[in-house]
């Protein structure tokens, strides 16, 4: 089933955009990569220091434009020269220690129920599409947009192809809604940050999610709902139950079955 515009008129499909950091995950994607960066030789220890500085005030308070684009200048002039390939090897190695325990339950309830509803699911991130690709994969997401990286005989050149970041996470959806024909007007919009406005308003049902303070005013002059996550769990374990709950579900499917079928044969044999 799919959610129809006020018109009464389903003209697309709808879809479920979700921002990452602080609304999918507790911490910055790309932040929490700074200690196996550091086991790997990539960075040092000033800049694991740097990076934990500002993941501190990246929880404490968000992050305005002008903090994303020294954010975005600081990673890009750090990753300069590093080897792409093992960069995809140390994100895949270390996935589910460094994101696992920071996925919010209310979010994977939330994106569950949006496949439940028969929606596509899209992460669009500014962090680099070598760790948000692997994570919305691991969350089950249709698809992902993320920020893309200039590469160079198999090295970063420091320089930046496409930035998924204000109007570039518009620029993505719309990309995404002409390729697969989804209705952004019937379509739904998840973020933390006033940063992501332009996401927020590209849609028909936009929805702040631990916003900061300026996001949080947007919402209340626009109506827009408002939710809190705060309850990061295991994916893996959540995923593991879900397992569970399914083994037991078909086996109790099966044994009423066999019960079932072992009373028509009582009730045909009598008869007979």
């Amino acid at each position: 089933m799919t959610d129809k515009p006020a018109n009464g008129l389903n003209t697309g499909r709808t879809a479920a955009f979700f921002d990452l950091d602080k609304t999918i995950i507790a911490k910055s994607s790309t932040l929490a990569f700074s200690k196996p960066f550091f086991a790997q030789g990539l960075i040092n220890r000033r800049s694991v220091l740097k990076s934990s500085y500002a993941q501190f005030l990246f929880l404490l308070s968000g992050a305005d434009h002008d903090q994303m684009e020294r954010m975005r200048e600081h990673l890009t002039a750090m990753c300069a020269g590093w080897d792409v390939e093992q960069v995809k090897a140390v994100v895949a190695e270390t996935l589910h220690d460094i994101v696992d325990p920071l996925v919010f339950a209310e979010a994977a309830d939330l994106i569950a129920d949006h496949k439940l509803r028969g929606h596509d699911v899209i992460v669009v991130s500014a962090s680099g599409e070598e760790i948000v690709a692997p994570i919305a994969r691991a969350l089950g997401a249709t698809h992902s947009v993320a920020t893309s990286m200039r590469e160079e005989d198999g090295h970063y050149t420091g320089e930046v192809d496409f930035y998924c970041y204000g109007p570039g996470k518009v620029e993505a959806m719309e990309k995404l809604a002409a390729e697969y024909g989804y209705d952004l007007a019937a379509s739904y919009a998840y973020s933390d940050s006033v940063t992501d406005l332009p996401m927020l308003e590209a849609v028909g049902h936009p929805t702040a999610v631990n916003p900061d303070r300026a996001l949080r005013k947007e919402a209340a002059v626009n109506g827009w709902p408002i939710l809190t996550f705060s309850n990061p769990v295991s994916l893996r374990a959540r995923l593991s139950a879900q397992s569970t709950t399914t083994v037991a579900t078909t086996a109790a499917v099966g044994i009423a079955a066999l019960v079932a079928g072992a009373m028509t044969f009582g009730l045909l044999r009598r008869k007979r």
